[in-house]
């Protein structure tokens, strides 16, 4: 399983931002040496890389370092912070003057970008509701359920809904036939 370069380079800003340079460089010490050879220099936002080595462990590392091991608020917080990076120039625009519905319609899309092989579709949209269900991920892990829910909460923050609610109701990881998230949110 492979995960986007994108964003592993949002989660290198987000350390540094969050947590200065002492806190980057405390953070570079806990992770793995292949992952240190990584996130120590710059990144390659288009290239492919090993997803537990490069995003799962490193993400368990800060949760650990900083959020006082609660993996969700941290996975949660990356979520966010990875919408806000990544939702620029085109695609921010392309956020903002799209109707809720069609982000939720097409966020499958935005996340299927990301990781591989992957499959995410959209079950059910309509006005203020929207069900997003991974059906094909075969190393997910809480980690990324959190961070694709804190995903769409923010990206939809961005096209301008209030109330933004994600709720993870089936998962994965619990051996549910695939991880549903439903979406409320509100005008």
């Amino acid at each position: 399983m492979e995960v986007k370069g994108r964003a592993l380079k949002s989660i290198q800003k987000y350390v540094r931002e969050k947590f200065g340079q002492e806190g980057f460089d405390r953070w570079l010490s806990a992770i793995s040496t292949e992952a240190y050879m990584v996130y120590s220099q710059s990144i390659d936002a288009n290239a492919w890389f090993p997803l537990k080595t490069m995003l799962i462990a490193p993400m368990a590392n800060v949760a650990q370092l900083f959020y006082g091991w609660n993996l969700k608020d941290a996975a949660w917080d990356f979520g966010r912070y990875s919408a806000d990076f990544g939702l620029k120039g085109p695609y921010r625009l392309l956020i903002k003057i799209g109707s809720p519905t069609f982000f939720v319609q097409k966020s499958s899309e935005f996340m299927s970008a990301y990781y591989r092989p992957s499959a995410i579709e959209t079950t059910e949209y309509r006005d203020g509701f929207g069900v997003v269900r991974i059906t094909k991920f075969p190393e997910i892990d809480k980690t990324i359920e959190y961070r694709i829910g804190g995903w769409i909460e923010r990206a939809l923050e961005i096209n301008g809904c209030k109330d933004v609610k994600v709720e993870i109701t089936k998962s994965l990881t619990t051996f549910d036939l695939y991880t549903e998230l439903k979406i409320t949110w509100s005008a």
